[in-house]
């Protein structure tokens, strides 16, 4: 048997490795919103409740989001270590906070796009800086359309024709954020800068403070501006896409989650800088403006894409704080995932 994935109820190296990837995505005001069970077979994803942002995300659909994020880098980090990933969403009915098992399945030879989507995993960053005004190639947008439509995703890159309503859009949800206290409080939980944090949004990844009528980016040095903290033009025609599932179930936010994350992690690949700009998709009536009424489908993201400059990381929780022991039936099961 291979000690390298999971052995005696807790991960091994190999599995390590893909835990720490898997904690590398993106998640809601950096909440870090997930936990990993190891389990006979492979490793068991959890939400965690305890860091949904309650105003923002009452019913958990961006928490959800962002453990399939957690999933999919998971994926492709498994799959880069040479083994095929046999995933169950929701596999426990009767518990809802069980949202992914993961087993380790066959061998398998590396493929090329693994090896770039799982590099890329180190390097995404959400980008909160104004970007160049190049035009993204159209290639490379069929490029992003395909990663979505790969898990089960479909984007819209937004048309010129439409820029300026899903722009006012986000601009009207920005503004109703910054007159509520209850936002106030709660931002300033997870903005609020301490010696050795590892979660929330530090102040070197606030951005500049954009210039009025250009892109509302979440301003989240409303509660804690930062010093120095520079006012600038962001570009004049963003570059936006809108990404749809057909359901809105916790199911879908969870492919939501995986392909939203297979997007960013190609953008990454093809040397682009992305943000997301979620502030109307909190507000039920102008997230019903972007949905597609003839087809029913259901908007779960919106990525700004484009030329950007390099962005600071953010801060990680360690592993071992992310971990839940393994049940002890599964400790005690004879069987250890992967043969050697």
């Amino acid at each position: 048997m291979n000690a390298g994935w999971i052995r005696n109820g807790r991960p091994g190296p190999l599995m390590a490795a893909c835990l720490e990837a898997a904690a590398a995505a993106p998640s809601v005001h950096n909440s870090q919103p997930w936990r990993f069970r190891p389990h006979p077979t492979g490793i068991e994803v959890l939400a965690d409740r305890r860091r949904q942002v309650d105003l923002v995300d009452p019913a958990g659909r961006e928490l959800t989001i962002s453990v399939g994020a957690a999933v999919f880098n998971l994926r492709v980090a498994m799959l880069a270590h040479g083994r095929i990933p046999v995933m169950r969403l929701l596999p426990e009915p009767d518990d809802p906070d069980l949202l992914a098992r993961i087993a380790v399945g066959p061998p398998i030879e590396t493929d090329e796009t693994v090896r770039l989507l799982a590099r890329a995993v180190a390097h995404r960053r959400t980008n909160r800086r104004p970007f160049a005004d190049l035009a993204v190639p159209g290639e490379v947008l069929d490029e992003l359309v395909a990663a979505a439509r790969t898990e089960h995703g479909w984007l819209a890159v937004v048309d010129p024709m439409m820029r300026s309503s899903v722009l006012a859009l986000i601009g009207t949800a920005e503004d109703r954020r910054r007159v509520d206290p209850a936002y106030w409080a709660e931002l300033e939980r997870w903005t609020r800068d301490r010696p050795g944090r590892l979660d929330g949004v530090p102040p070197q990844a606030f951005g500049p403070w954009p210039v009025p009528r250009t892109v509302p980016v979440r301003d989240f040095g409303l509660v804690w501006p930062a010093p120095r903290r520079r006012v600038a033009a962001f570009e004049e025609d963003p570059v936006l896409a809108v990404l749809y599932t057909v359901g809105d179930s916790p199911r879908d936010w969870l492919r939501a989650g995986q392909a939203l994350q297979r997007v960013l992690l190609t953008a990454t690949v093809r040397g682009l800088a992305t943000t997301l700009l979620t502030q109307p998709l909190e507000f039920p009536e102008l997230r019903d403006l972007l949905g597609r009424q003839q087809d029913g489908r259901r908007a779960q993201a919106i990525i700004r894409i484009g030329y950007g400059p390099l962005s600071p990381p953010v801060p990680r929780r360690p592993l071992a704080e992310l971990l839940e022991p393994a049940p002890a039936q599964a400790v005690d099961a004879v069987g250890v995932a992967g043969a050697s």
